[in-house]
């Protein structure tokens, strides 16, 4: 029997009083003294471990991507105050791997066999101010959940131990046998990761999950393998952005390349607006909410413009941005808050706001770290900051388009003309549109007819009832022709009438497909306008 057979063997007997199933243990009742003392029932139980292949399975299925497995590991690595972490990605078809390699201080023997036990260190296990972990799972559920072969070797001073879970050997034996000698191909991986180093710490994947059937001449999938690499790089500048900038960064690499970190509230540029930050008590610690407004598109140069707008767009990293101990937790998003939701005009707002690690219970923060719920004695506080911060960057947004109106002139941006005079609003359908010139100059058609349908459609735009309809906080603001991506059928043909009208107006097919891709909603849309085809 092992070492860790028998240690399992006495933990079993101890907690069970000597056997596997049930136990009793009397009550000790310290509250009576002498002759009024009575002894209280004794209590029963029986003891009933998660089983293996069952906890395998749960931990498997926590929703990690891979650039959120990686970022749960390289949290261990901050935590063990790395400077440098390099994450290698090898394929070789079924038999691809992935090391993920610090020069932290390492680890011992001991504390290896605790890192690779399943929530051997709880929520409520006290923390160094460095430690980015919150469960003590998450080296095995993001693990599990991308691979069904983990190895970690670890050094403190030169010498290499290793530890090994197996999930093929856990469910086929249904018990937690954590292996101490790796296999040949595994260990040819440690020498090479680990060459030239005396300390620090190596999470090996093998085994990986999606390419166990695969060829290694597959070449397609091998390209997806390497683009999962820049997808892994460009969240962990994100994630860890912090980090990787200050007196002593850290070091960050992917597939040889280094992470570049993102600063979503481009703190650098001089027309960067800070609003007033604010402090909001909770539970006898400090939640820091800082307000930003970031520069308009005129004060940005194009490059500095595409990458402020983040790697998924201005409209997707609007709103706030929690941190915990430095290490971004959720990245554009309004939380759920009441009246809050994601608008075009909303763009240039965001939000920081630092959360203390001790209060990850009220802020209900989630095994992978990737999601949080504001607690509700904060809400009121950050919808008034989030109201406060839109406001003002849709000022800027308006002050920006007039601004432009008046320099570019262009009357074909919008179907509507929507204004505020005189303390009302009027929604005005734009008559320089070229599909309403088009219909207004039909021949075959009666110009006063066509007049009066569109003043009907003016005056009896259903504002009440869209008010109602989005009066709660839902993501169900109506999408022209279905949103942004591809061009459905529907959307091509308008675009194909616009474009007749357009030619028939004196332009070029070149200008008119130029006009398309400037008028909403074909500018956020793909088409023969986007590419430049001929159009039948």
């Amino acid at each position: 029997m092992s070492s860790i057979d028998q240690e399992n063997q006495q933990a079993t007997t101890s907690a069970s009083g000597g056997s596997a199933g049930s136990a009793e243990q009397p009550y000790a009742d310290t509250s009576l003294s002498g002759a009024g003392k009575q002894a209280r029932p004794r209590m029963t139980y029986d003891i009933a471990p998660p089983a293996p292949v069952g906890m395998v399975a749960s931990l498997s299925s926590l929703g990690y991507s891979l650039p959120d497995a990686v970022a749960d590991l390289i949290d261990n690595s901050v935590s063990a105050d790395a400077c440098a972490v390099e994450i290698d990605f090898s394929w070789a078809g079924p038999e691809s791997w992935m090391a993920i390699t610090d020069d932290g201080r390492g680890m011992s023997e001991e504390g290896l066999v605790t890192a690779m036990t399943v929530a051997a260190r709880g929520p409520a296990t006290d923390r160094s101010r460095t430690d980015l972990g919150r469960y003590g799972v998450g080296l095995k559920s993001a693990s599990f959940s991308q691979c069904r072969l983990l190895t970690v070797s670890t050094a403190t001073a030169g010498d290499w131990v290793t530890r090994t879970w197996d999930l093929d050997i856990v469910e086929k034996t249904g018990e937690w046998r954590l292996l101490h000698t790796p296999s040949a191909d595994t260990s040819a991986i440690l020498q090479r990761v680990t060459a030239g180093r005396r300390r620090g710490t190596v999470v090996l994947w093998q085994r990986i999950s999606g390419y166990r059937a695969t060829s290694e001449r597959d070449k397609k999938t091998q390209q997806q393998f390497y683009d999962e690499a820049e997808r892994v790089r460009t969240h962990l500048g994100l994630v860890f952005a912090r980090f990787l900038v200050g007196s002593s960064p850290l070091s960050v690499r992917v597939a040889g390349v280094n992470v570049s970190p993102w600063d979503p509230f481009v703190t650098s540029n001089p027309s960067l607006r800070r609003l007033p930050p604010e402090p909001l008590p909770l539970d006898g610690h400090t939640v820091l909410v800082e307000p930003f407004v970031l520069p308009g598109s005129q004060r940005l140069t194009s490059d500095e413009y595409d990458s402020a707008g983040g790697p998924h767009g201005w409209l997707r990293h609007q709103g706030f941005y929690v941190y915990r101990r430095d290490r971004l937790i959720l990245a554009g998003s309004w939380l759920g808050l009441r009246g809050l939701r994601r608008e075009e005009r909303f763009n240039l707002a965001r939000v920081s706001v630092d959360i203390p690690a001790e209060t990850d219970a009220e802020w209900r923060v989630d095994v992978r770290k990737a999601s949080v719920v504001p607690p509700v004695s904060l809400r009121r506080h950050l919808t008034r900051i989030g109201q406060m911060v839109r406001r003002e960057a849709a000022e800027t947004v308006h002050h920006r388009g007039q601004v432009a109106a008046r320099q570019h002139s262009g009357p074909l941006a919008f179907p509507w003309n929507v204004r505020r005079d005189a303390g009302k609003v009027s929604c005005k359908i734009n008559r320089r549109h070229p599909l309403v010139q088009a219909v207004l100059k039909d021949a075959d058609l009666d110009p006063a007819r066509v007049r009066a349908l569109l003043r009907l459609l003016e005056e009896t735009v259903p504002v009440p009832a869209l008010r109602v309809l989005h009066e709660t906080d839902t993501p169900d603001d109506p999408e022209p022709f279905g949103g942004p991506g591809p061009a459905d059928a529907q959307a091509i043909e308008v675009a194909r009438q616009m474009h007749k009208a357009l030619l028939a107006q004196g332009n070029s097919a070149q200008e008119a497909s130029a006009l398309i891709r400037m008028t909403q909603p074909f500018d956020q849309m793909d088409g023969f306008w986007s590419a430049g085809q001929a159009v039948d």
